[in-house]
């Protein structure tokens, strides 16, 4: 409700875009992060064989 009291109804499209832009942004530099420290995990392992 206050979002639609400070941004008025046709910016809510607009801002729900961004945010759902962020998001995914967010989700993906995160999977990114994930992968690069399980393939680091995985390097010393195998050294250690």
């Amino acid at each position: 409700m206050a979002v639609l009291l400070l941004f008025g109804g046709k910016k809510i499209p607009e801002l729900m875009r961004g945010l759902g832009k962020g998001m995914k942004e967010f989700k993906d530099a995160s999977s990114g992060v994930r992968e690069e420290i399980q393939n680091t995990i995985n390097s010393i392992e195998d050294k250690k064989k």
